[in-house]
């Protein structure tokens, strides 16, 4: 069962989160196969003075933390990736505004 955290600045919708929960989790049960039941996510949003973004980057900077049972292959981590960015891309986040990281304790 992967852990997901999704960290944001303040303001988007009620709506958007719940879109970003949903495409996180999709992007899961593609890569990793777990089950579509399998939920165990949260969204942490931020004051901008509490949340420095990377240069260059929008205000729709998105990072994103899995922890993870470990064994999944590298070809799943980046499907999980691809299925990801690609997901977050059709609700208008740029690739170059997320940030993943895979913990595999």
């Amino acid at each position: 069962m992967p852990h997901v955290r999704i960290e944001i600045l303040e303001g988007r919708s009620v709506d958007e989160r719940r879109q970003l929960l949903q495409a996180v989790h999709d992007a899961l049960v593609e890569a990793f196969e777990i089950p579509d039941d399998d939920r165990a996510q949260r969204i942490v949003e931020y004051d901008p003075i509490n949340f420095e973004i990377p240069p260059g980057s929008s205000d729709r900077y998105t990072l994103i933390e899995i922890t993870a049972f470990p064994g999944r292959s590298r070809m799943a981590k980046a499907a999980l990736y691809k299925a990801i960015v690609h997901r977050l891309g059709d609700l208008g986040v740029d690739a170059a505004d997320v940030s993943i990281v895979v913990h595999e304790p």
